[in-house]
């Protein structure tokens, strides 16, 4: 047993990002397979405790304190420094050491995991936070929902699962904008997304006569854009061209924005005409798959009535399997489908929304195949 698990780290260690992960899924089949009914429903039937004592590490600060010690901290230490009742103390750390969240090294004594360590990053403390107080309700209202639906598809953005489980009428974004903590662990989610080596830059081939255009002209506006991380890449990637690069984004977002030399912060709201007029490239991360077909078809006729002959828009978003979907990726397009009526698309889904309004798409390459993650290269159809 000891020589199998020994061969397992060691080839996790050399594996690139989709080998990890199918090892990873075919460990958690092989799991699964060797349940026993209890089991089963102890594993499925606490799974929300696990979240509630992350956020609780969260709180506490257990995750960064234990990751930044350069050993073991006894109980009495943690005490010290997080202030809390010793003996509550012992059960939330012997919980958190059972799913892996610390490890325990003896009866009063604890060190960081794997799991600690990443929950000590400010971005994914966000995305913890994010799912257990934003998506959290939505999962709990979700079979109630859909029961009362008679389970139709969900396909109205002001009737979903987010307005039943907080008891308002506003749509999501509506609702950020008033609740701006619940906001800026969201946006630290996604900056902590987006902060990576692999992105559509280093797939994506832009040629240099692309680059070409008078000084002042739009050459890039993203739309949708955050904070403006994509933007900042961008200007990193091409310090040297005479276009201009553009962020929207909604106000309350751009009031958030980074302020990077370079880029105009415009605040946008991308169902009304886009008032940059034939830029070399329109993007879009993450826009369309928080709305359903309808209202994605309005976004990209906004974008469409922009273009100049030379435009593309460059759609990054991931193009999922029908079968075979990794757990994550169908995660969110269950958290899209509650909060927005949004929806993952595969394929055929893309190339039908895409015809609806009289694009195709010239090309596609992924920048992370193991999450499906990549960049479309759309034009008008002849």
């Amino acid at each position: 047993m000891e020589a199998l698990i020994r061969q397992m780290k060691s080839e996790l260690e050399v594996a690139d990002e989709k080998t990890r992960r199918e090892m990873i899924q075919r460990i958690q089949e092989m799991m699964y397979s060797m349940e026993s009914s209890d089991d089963t429903v102890n594993r499925v039937g606490y799974l929300s405790l696990q979240i509630s004592a992350a956020r609780i590490g969260i709180d506490m600060h257990i995750f960064s304190i234990l990751s930044e010690s350069k050993g073991p901290l006894s109980i009495h230490d943690l005490q010290h420094a997080t202030g809390a009742n010793i003996i509550l103390l012992g059960r939330l750390l012997r919980y958190m050491s059972s799913v892996g969240l610390v490890l325990q090294q003896g009866p009063s004594l604890f060190s960081a995991s794997q799991v600690s360590k990443n929950l000590a990053g400010k971005g994914n403390q966000g995305a913890i936070c994010h799912c257990f107080e934003t998506c959290g309700p939505m999962f709990q209202e979700l079979p109630g929902f859909l029961r009362r639906h008679n389970y139709s598809n969900i396909e109205d953005g002001e009737n979903t699962v987010f307005q039943d489980a907080f008891k308002i009428k506003l749509p999501a974004y509506q609702w950020f904008a008033i609740n701006p903590e619940r906001l800026r662990w969201f946006n630290d989610y996604m900056s902590s997304r987006r902060h990576s080596t692999e992105t559509w830059l280093s797939v994506y081939d832009i040629e240099p006569d692309q680059l070409k255009c008078h000084s002042g002209d739009e050459i890039y506006v993203n739309i949708g854009g955050g904070i403006g991380q994509q933007c900042q890449e961008f200007i990193n990637k091409f310090p040297n061209t005479a276009g201009r690069v553009v962020l929207q984004d909604l106000s309350h977002t751009i009031e958030q924005a980074l302020q990077t030399p370079g880029v105009r912060n415009m605040a946008h709201d991308f169902f009304k005409p886009q008032p940059v007029l034939g830029a070399k490239f329109y993007f879009l991360r993450g826009v369309l798959h928080n709305w359903p077909d309808e209202k994605a078809k309005e976004i990209l006729k906004e974008v469409v009535s922009a273009m100049g002959k030379e435009s593309i828009i460059l759609i990054d978003e991931p193009i999922v399997p029908d079968s075979g979907l990794h757990q994550y990726v169908a995660a969110m397009d269950m958290t899209m489908m509650c909060a927005l009526a949004g929806i993952q698309r595969t394929h055929s889904q893309w190339v039908s929304l895409l015809n609806s309004v009289g694009l195709r798409i010239l090309s596609h390459v992924y920048y992370k195949p193991a999450a499906y993650e990549g960049v479309m290269s759309v034009i008008p159809s002849p």
